[in-house]
């Protein structure tokens, strides 16, 4: 019975074994190493899952790839488009020439669009369709194409040239508050005053409701807003941080505001609702209470003037000279004496020769010339009055770029669109978590915010829309930059990891041929020893028997 045993055991043995060899694994069945085989089937899931994510890995490469591909001939289609504005805001060429260049435009335009459209990967869109423009709300983006492009630093430019004054660097924010029809069209709002009497705080709010877009003289429809108005506010910013605004009276800061665009219309308007010049200066009175009313804007407006005048008839420069006092740090009774050359003594004293001489003065003014007040000049000396044919040049852009403010600091609004993005998930790996997202933006002409794209009237701001637009794309392209260099990051990880977990696998379940040759060895010769000492019991009761039946 023991050596029937002892063969059986080493039967088995040498089967394991030879099972072992054949089939090259350690592990055949949950018998031979049940802890091993749960490891190994758990490694197995996670080296063929990880497979399969460097294969996902692969495929989303491969469509970055053909993303970046088009995003980069959508910006050379856009660098032919600034190209084209660049030339076309030049001087030299006529109507019909700027036409021609925007034909080739409008061609590069559907080209964009088409792109946006068909490129496409395993038959599916890559961009976005979202029409979401870069440039926001219709409105809003014209009245900031008016502040940054120009409307702000024309402004400033003008003050310092007619007032030598200018701001001392401070952050001014620009709000664009929705506001309702018949408000306030623009204002200056500040938080408090230093010691000096200087503005903290200082905000520059335009109320859309108000802002209205006319029509242009040769036919543009670009924003001709009341950029006035602008340069209005401007005079306010630049007084409070320049002088102590505390101990000035609300007539002289307005009439200064409306002094610095020259515009007569006003003033002829509120003559004649008054009746007579005598009786807008009587019915106005600058020692009195303000009214925010248009006769007294009127009134302190043409007072401006008066003292303007008063100014140079002494041999000074004009409202220049009492504005550096101010800013220099005099009251405005100090600065109005030094300025008239002891002529009058105070503000006080040039109330009343206002009071006297002001009908008389208002008389002698031309109030039927063309000037709409556009951001160009006060025409107090007998400049060039500006009006709509003047304030912009001949393709309607007077502004040539977004221009920097010396006095200021400027906080304008975020309004632009948030363009739709085509969101994908990658499997990275094989786990539920194992994932990486990432996105492509829209990339279409309404998009990028060149729907109204006008080389023939509005090429220079054409120039600057395209900058946006090139600085969207490149920072598409950017972000699709990066993303294939983490999905390579991811691949690489994946390679390292696979391979790993694949020597780990075949360390708990590939067999040791060196051992198991070894064991088949030993099994075999245990075997046909065991087969002879079991023939040879089995012989020892043969004997027994015969000897019995002898």
């Amino acid at each position: 019975m023991h050596a029937q045993r002892q063969l059986e055991k080493s039967s088995n043995s040498l089967t394991r074994t030879l099972a072992r060899l054949s089939s090259g694994l350690r592990i055949n069945s949950a018998m031979d190493d049940a802890a091993g085989q749960a490891s190994a089937s758990r490694m197995d899931a996670k080296i063929r899952g990880e497979r399969q994510g460097l294969r996902n890995v692969t495929d989303n490469t491969s469509m970055l790839q053909v993303t970046e591909g088009a995003l980069a001939k959508v910006s050379d289609m856009l660098q032919r488009m600034r190209e084209l504005s660049v030339q076309a805001a030049n001087g030299t060429l006529s109507s019909t020439d700027r036409q021609a260049l925007q034909a080739e435009a409008n061609q590069l335009l559907q080209g964009i669009d088409q792109i946006g459209r068909e490129t496409e990967f395993n038959g599916q869109q890559v961009f976005s369709q979202s029409t979401t423009s870069l440039g926001g709300d219709a409105d809003k983006r014209a009245v900031m194409d008016g502040l940054q492009l120009g409307w702000l630093e024309a402004s400033e430019r003008r003050i310092k040239q007619f007032y030598g004054i200018q701001g001392d660097g401070a952050t001014m924010t620009v709000n664009l508050d929705p506001g309702t029809p018949g408000g306030t069209l623009a204002s200056v709002s500040y938080t408090g005053t230093d010691g000096g009497g200087r503005m903290l705080g200082v905000a520059l709010n335009v109320e859309m409701a108000d802002f209205t877009p006319a029509n242009l003289p040769n036919g543009g429809s670009a924003p001709f807003y009341n950029d006035r108005v602008i340069a209005h506010e401007m005079v306010h910013a630049v007084m409070g941080r320049s002088m102590n605004i505390t101990t000035l009276p609300i007539w002289f800061m307005e009439g200064t505001a409306e002094f610095i665009h020259g515009a007569d219309e006003r003033l002829a308007g509120d003559v004649a609702a008054a009746g007579s010049a005598a009786a807008l200066v009587g019915g106005n009175n600058l020692g009195g209470a303000w009214a925010s009313d248009s006769a007294h804007y009127s009134a302190a407006y043409a007072a401006t003037r008066y003292l303007h005048q008063q100014v140079k008839q002494a041999g000074g420069s004009g409202i220049k000279d009492v504005m550096q006092a101010l800013n220099g740090g005099a009251t405005l009774d100090a600065a109005i004496n030094s300025a008239t050359k002891g002529n009058l003594a105070s503000s006080a004293a040039f109330i009343a020769s206002w009071n006297t001489n002001g009908a008389a003065f208002i008389g002698s003014m031309d109030l039927s010339n063309a000037d709409t007040g556009a951001v160009g000049g006060a025409d107090a000396d007998g400049g060039t009055v500006l009006n709509a044919e003047t304030a912009l040049d001949d393709n309607n852009a007077s502004l040539s770029g977004a221009n920097v403010l010396q006095g200021f600091k400027l906080d304008f609004p975020d309004i632009a669109g948030a363009t739709g993005q085509n969101f994908f998930t990658v499997q990275s790996g094989s786990n539920a978590g194992d994932t990486l997202q990432g996105s492509v933006g829209a990339v279409n002409v309404a998009s990028l915010g060149l729907q109204d794209l006008d080389l023939d009237k509005l090429a220079k701001f054409a120039i600057f829309h395209l900058d946006q637009a090139l600085d969207y794309v490149s920072q598409e392209r950017a972000k699709i930059g990066g993303m294939m260099s983490r999905l390579d990051s991811a691949s690489q990880n994946l390679q390292s990891s696979t391979e790993n977990a694949s020597a780990a696998r075949s360390r708990i379940m590939d067999a040791d041929y060196a051992q198991e040759t070894a064991n088949q060895t030993r099994q075999s010769v245990l075997q046909q020893a065991g087969t002879a000492m079991l023939a040879q019991a089995n012989s020892q009761s043969q004997n027994v028997l015969r000897l019995l039946q002898v």
